[in-house]
């Protein structure tokens, strides 16, 4: 688990928090929570004190929550791996010969 002082050296170098959390394996979120202490979502409700934390930016952080999904289906490899298991599987094949295509 990276460490609030390793998510801000990065921040002092320029980095983004969404720079910063794939240079530290982790999503852009939990970069910005380790960080601050703050969950990303966080909206307006900030004292005066959380507005001005080492880390906080300026701007909205709305977009650090819910990454985009990464969807396995649509690689290669796993293609290959549900195509294999399907040609392994005899109740599939019964399956497959039983329909009319």
């Amino acid at each position: 688990m990276p460490t609030q002082s390793q998510v801000l050296r990065l921040l002092a170098d320029g980095l983004d928090y969404e720079q910063a959390g794939k240079r530290l394996g982790i999503p852009a979120g939990q970069a910005f929570l380790i960080a601050t202490g703050l969950p990303a979502e966080g909206g307006d409700t900030l004292t005066t004190g959380e507005q001005h934390r080492p880390g906080m930016p300026q701007a909205s952080t709305q977009h650090l929550v819910n990454p985009a999904a990464d969807n396995p289906t649509g690689k290669a490899a796993v293609r290959e791996w549900l195509k294999n298991r399907a040609h392994g599987d005899p109740q599939m094949q019964r399956v497959a010969r039983s329909r009319d295509t």
